[in-house]
């Protein structure tokens, strides 16, 4: 799989979720999803993360880059993904999970068991932290020793607790944002005529006009894009 480095953050150009898929088994690294927002940022830490795992493309500003490099590749979404990957692995890998409240995280937890039968769950606790609780999760990861963790925090903090968590217990983790919310019906992904076209962006903006100042960073980096800075 070749590296390719946007606004000095590598990125890998999957062509399909299967090829992602077959690219992870043995991986014990953190999956980044890589978008506009996150490519623009500046963050000397964040980027050392980035660069040193596996981000991807999840967002139309991160497949437009690439392509304008002539590298063919697919949106990968998180939203999404993080279901294939316990599709694939449920038979033969254990999983823990880490996000949103307590009550969501539940519910998430409930329909997981549903709709994956042979899902072997190690643990979950929600994505509020207090004074000892990581100390408490990283003795719950080295005890009961799951091969796949998911945090849903937001960025860059899940980012930043996965890269503190991964040097304790090394596993294939991944950020997922607000995925829980979703999975549980709390959050509406935009229409898939919206996902089609690479509008999910601006179906999000509709409905929660206060992401404005978040949206200008797809305009910014689509101007670099056109003008090749990228």
């Amino acid at each position: 799989m070749d590296e390719i480095y946007l606004l000095g953050k590598r990125i890998y150009p999957f062509e399909s979720k299967d090829q992602f898929l077959k690219f992870l088994k043995g991986k014990k690294q953190i999956l980044i999803a890589l978008n506009a927002e996150k490519l623009n940022k500046r963050d000397e830490v964040l980027d050392k993360i980035i660069n040193t795992n596996i981000g991807y493309p999840d967002g139309i500003g991160a497949v437009l880059a690439l392509r304008r490099k002539g590298i063919h590749s697919v949106k990968i979404a998180g939203a999404e993904f993080w279901l294939d990957i316990i599709a694939e692995f449920q038979n033969s890998k254990s999983f823990y999970f880490i996000g949103s409240t307590t009550e969501v995280i539940e519910k998430a937890m409930c329909r997981l068991k549903k709709d994956y039968p042979n899902i072997q769950v190690k643990g979950y606790r929600n994505g509020y932290f207090e004074e000892g609780d990581k100390e408490k999760l990283i003795f719950e990861l080295k005890s009961k020793n799951p091969d796949i963790v998911f945090v849903a925090q937001g960025s860059p903090r899940q980012e930043f607790l996965m890269s503190e968590l991964i040097s304790k217990h090394p596993a294939l983790y991944m950020g997922l944002g607000g995925s829980f919310d979703v999975y549980t019906g709390l959050k509406k992904r935009a229409p898939k005529f919206y996902q089609k076209l690479g509008l999910e962006w601006f179906y999000r903006l509709i409905k929660e006009p206060t992401r404005f100042s978040r949206q200008t960073s797809l305009l910014k980096f689509l101007i670099k894009v056109i003008f090749g800075r990228v």
